[in-house]
Parts: C-alpha cells; structure tokens; sequence
C-alpha cells in the first residue's frame, strides 16, 4: 500500500507506472520549473546533505499538507518536493545510471505544476487492512469529489466558485476498479487569472464532495500562502 508518510517521516512511494503511459493526463511541468539530469545529485553527494535537505521538505510539506476530514490527506506538490522523492528513491534503489534517473524524471516532472496549477497528491491513509478495504469500495471516484471552493460561503451554498480537480487519468484507469479505488491518486487544480487572484484574497476551502465521504477544511494563511507561490509565474 503506497501512502505518504506524515511530518517527520517523509518516505519515498513508488507511485507511477514507468514507460509513455507514465504522464498520460497530466500536463508537462513548465520548461523552466522541470527538473533535469544535473538537478539530481550522485548518492554520495545527496547523502552528504541528504539530512538538512530533508528537514527542508519537512518543513515544507507542512505548509502544504492538508487532511480534509479523519481519513483524507492532500500534499500539494512542487520542484522540491519532487526532487525529494526522485533522489529518495535513487538512494534507496541505489540508481547510478543516468538511464536509471531519466526514468525517473519522466516519470515525476508531469507532477510539478505549471503556472495557473496546482498539483496534489490524495491518500486515503488507513493502516488496519479491513478498513482500508471497507473504504476503498465506498470511495470509488473520490478523486473526482476533491474541489477548491473559492471565496464566498464554504459550506457550497452559492458563495464560493468551485474549481473540481483533474484526475491524472492514466493513474486512474490503471488503479481504479468500478468496485474498489486506490489508497493514492494525482490530481490537478486549473485556475485562471481571476482565480489565482480570488485564490490569493482568500478565503479557500478544500473539500472532498462525495456520497460516502462528505468534509472540507478551509486552507490556512500560510498554506494559502505557499501555494499562492505554485500558480503565479
């Protein structure tokens, strides 16, 4: 069961398929925001700073990691956030190659957003095995219920403009079974220039609006804040 681990124990996931289905859905991360072959340092070097580097994407993950309801947590991406996971798992499956880390970088640069983007990653984090069965097959389609709420009223009654995510669909079809879904999903917020400004004014309220799985929590200043940094140029 691939899920993300909470503040303090930050562990890389094995989360897409490798090969040209890999980013099929998601948008390319912006040229000058996507990371290359020289942004992934060699194991020695990455082990040298790999302490303080990783007490950074603590921290920052804090600003942008949001439970929506007792089940539910949503990881708003980035270029360091996804550097940490590719130099993670370069380190623990000892990738020395060039080839090796290409992969990976295929794999993971679909995952930062672009300017006028969000990128999040939803889990459904529960460890007791009947549970997450249980949930599991009352969730199916949660990744299409997660929604900004803009503005206004939070509660949907007319106030707030609602901008529903974007599943990243190749992950989707291949996890998602009409009777089951998968613990994780990656999902993507679009949002124009008047939304980013309504976004940035505040107040922004993240929920999740399905049948079986009705919550929403509204985003901190500080949380709204670093994301405000992801849509902006």
């Amino acid at each position: 069961m691939a899920r993300d681990a909470g503040p303090g124990r930050e562990e890389p996931r094995r989360a897409l398929q490798r090969g040209p289905q890999a980013g099929g859905g998601l948008i390319a991360a912006d040229e000058h925001r996507r990371l290359r072959l020289e942004d992934i340092e060699d194991l020695r070097a990455y082990e040298r700073g790999r302490q303080e580097f990783r007490a950074r994407v603590i921290d920052l993950k804090r600003r942008r990691r949001l439970s929506v309801g007792p089940i539910v947590t949503v990881v708003f991406e980035n270029r360091d956030t996804i550097r940490f996971q590719i130099q993670e798992m370069a380190r623990i499956e000892k990738m020395t190659s060039d080839a090796q880390i290409q992969a990976e970088l295929d794999v993971y640069n679909p995952l930062i957003p672009g300017p006028g983007e969000l990128s999040a990653t939803l889990f459904v984090e529960l460890t007791d095995e009947a549970s997450l069965r249980e949930w599991l097959g009352k969730l199916v389609g949660v990744e299409r219920a997660l929604q900004l709420r803009l503005g206004g009223d939070a509660m949907g009654n007319g106030g707030p403009e609602v901008v529903p995510a974007t599943p990243e669909e190749a992950h989707a079809e291949q996890l998602t079974r009409e009777d089951a879904t998968s613990s994780v999903h990656y999902v993507r917020f679009l949002l124009g220039p008047e939304q980013i400004e309504r976004f940035a004014r505040g107040p922004v309220t993240l929920a999740v609006d399905h049948p079986a799985y009705r919550h929403r929590t509204e985003l901190p200043d500080e949380v709204r804040d670093e994301l405000v940094s992801d849509l902006r140029p």
